[in-house]
């Protein structure tokens, strides 16, 4: 289990990397020179972040990408479920079926209490709260 998948992971890098230049239109080639992410997946990410709103895209030569969302208002815990699904550590599987001990099971509920914490931690953390100097 991870807890931010490599899509997320990427996808944040980016976001504050092109929040750090506020309003000015940052091209694939410079993200992908920066950040030293590979051009295929960056470029999918990029595409689904332009789909959900929180970048927008230019095409041309002078092309690239800006914020379309502020950092503030961009959550981790969005990113992580736009990426990775509703956020869950306890899925309580058993070589893919449902474990019979769920219900009284004593490791679940402390883990219920750790995702709950750390769930409510991704809804405070932003990307504005990632940028250097915050």
């Amino acid at each position: 289990m991870k807890l931010i998948t490599r899509d997320t992971d990427y996808a944040i890098r980016a976001l504050v990397y092109i929040a750090e230049r506020e309003n000015n239109i940052i091209s694939i080639t410079e993200l992908v020179e920066k950040l030293k992410i590979p051009r295929p997946f960056l470029r999918k990410i990029l595409q689904i972040l332009n789909t959900k709103r929180i970048i927008k895209s230019f095409k041309g030569k002078s092309g690239g990408f800006r914020m379309e969302l502020k950092p503030e208002n961009i959550l981790l815990i969005d990113l992580i479920e736009i990426f990775q699904g509703k956020f869950k550590l306890t899925d309580c599987l058993l070589k893919k079926n449902i474990c019979p001990n769920k219900a009284d099971c004593i490791l679940r509920k402390k883990l219920v209490l750790i995702e709950s914490y750390v769930e409510n931690e991704l809804k405070k953390a932003t990307i504005k709260s990632m940028m250097k100097g915050e």
